[in-house]
């Protein structure tokens, strides 16, 4: 083997494995397949996001968790000899697992066990910021895995050297643990309960000015917007959560000032403790005077990331205000041929494309929303004059509200 040769192996041999994760849901009484399978899907989107490669998915036909292991015993001996065979390193359920059932989840397995929350937790562990964020999240971490300690736990390790935060070495007595953790957790609410103070006395200063804020799923193209409104650069990544921390902007647009905030994007069964801990990054919606909902058009599932984004919105106090609604995307999708033009049209092509009827779209939305939605695609700039022209005007209402005065019937011109 030549020098270069034995060079190259070396760092071959050196270089970070990718670890590897399997999905585990059960199916219940009402979900269909399709259903099923999108919501796998965004879990395996959410195992790459935090690096993490998807090598197989399980699935259990149950109407409700076994009480000890989630799924059932045939299932979990399913598992487990997939987990050996292929030295597989974390198992991935879709649904919270109980504090008991997370300890004897990794009992019988030997490796890593996460669920939903705690998959989302170690993403925006690993996406947060500003010491606001990174504050949020540890707080919000340290509080769910406080009665999830197990003698395999090593949660709480910082190192960096693999996917997410739970490798390391090293184990203490369980009661040790919890006392430090609470201990933690204290220090933690002290630190963000200084820098909310800070927040509040910022947001103060605000008043006066229509403040506006981008809501949605996640991986929407919010920040994409963002970027083409403030021709700032904040990170658009097709990842999921790639923006954690809120971030605020001075936009003027026909010499009215306003703030426009991007923040961080909802998802299907969103952490509780996340929520909560998150309090102080969401006022920037509960005290938005207008929010502009982007959805991703060319998702199938659009209209349920819709219901997901708006009952969020209820459960934070933000659901009864007006709403400036964005598909997003557009580029993806095509619009909905007439019934002369299906019979032009072949079965493959219906198949493999995605039609929307934009106008029925539009009319319903406008009926329930009273604004009439906009129709773009961020990332090419397709009909930013048309959504700058939207967003103006609804600016110019709320603008109203503070100014009654104010005089700005003028056409809109660009």
């Amino acid at each position: 083997m030549s020098k270069l040769s034995r060079k190259l192996q070396k760092l071959h041999d050196t270089a970070p494995r990718q670890e590897t994760a399997v999905l585990v849901t059960l199916i219940r009484q009402h979900q269909s397949d399709q259903e099923v399978e999108e919501h796998l899907d965004e879990l395996a989107f959410l195992a790459e996001t935090l690096g993490a490669k998807t090598k197989y998915r399980f699935t259990q036909k149950m109407d409700k968790p076994d009480i000890r292991t989630f799924v059932g015993k045939g299932k979990l001996e399913e598992i487990q000899a997939y987990v050996e065979h292929f030295v597989i390193d974390m198992v991935i359920f879709d649904d919270d697992l109980s504090p008991s059932q997370m300890r004897n989840l990794e009992n019988e397995l030997k490796v890593k066990i996460y669920d939903r929350s705690l998959l989302i937790l170690d993403i925006f562990l690993q996406r947060a910021q500003t010491a606001q964020a990174k504050t949020q999240v540890e707080l919000a971490r340290f509080q769910y895995l406080l009665p999830r300690l197990t003698r395999m736990w090593t949660h709480l390790e910082r190192q960096r050297g693999g996917t997410g935060t739970r490798g390391g070495a090293g184990e203490k007595e369980i009661e040790t643990d919890k006392r430090d953790i609470r201990n933690k957790i204290s220090l933690l609410k002290e630190k963000l309960h200084e820098i909310e103070k800070q927040g509040v006395t910022q947001r103060k200063g605000r008043k006066g000015i229509v403040r506006v804020a981008l809501v949605g799923y996640t991986n929407v193209g919010k920040s994409t917007l963002m970027n083409l409104i403030t021709k700032t650069d904040i990170l658009a990544e097709n990842k999921l959560f790639a923006t954690v921390d809120a971030t605020v902007r001075k936009v003027v647009l026909e010499n009215i000032p306003f703030l426009l905030s991007d923040t961080v994007g909802f998802i299907r069964k969103l952490p509780t403790h996340l929520i909560e801990s998150f309090k102080s990054t969401l006022d920037e919606i509960r005290e938005a005077d207008l929010l502009v909902h982007v959805v991703d058009l060319s998702h199938h599932a659009f209209e349920d990331h819709i219901e997901v984004v708006t009952q969020t919105l209820r459960e934070i106090d933000a659901g009864n205000k007006p709403v400036l609604l964005v598909f997003n995307k557009v580029d993806q999708v095509q619009q909905l041929p007439s019934e002369t033009e299906l019979l032009h049209i072949s079965e493959h092509e219906l198949q493999e494309t995605r039609y929307v009827d934009f106008k029925t779209l539009a009319e319903a939305y406008e009926k329930k929303n009273g604004i009439r939605p906009v129709f773009m695609a961020a990332a090419l700039g397709e009909n930013i004059e048309g959504f700058r022209a939207a967003l103006i005007q609804e600016v110019k209402k709320q603008h109203r509200k503070l100014y009654p005065h104010y005089l700005a019937d003028e056409v809109i011109q660009w």
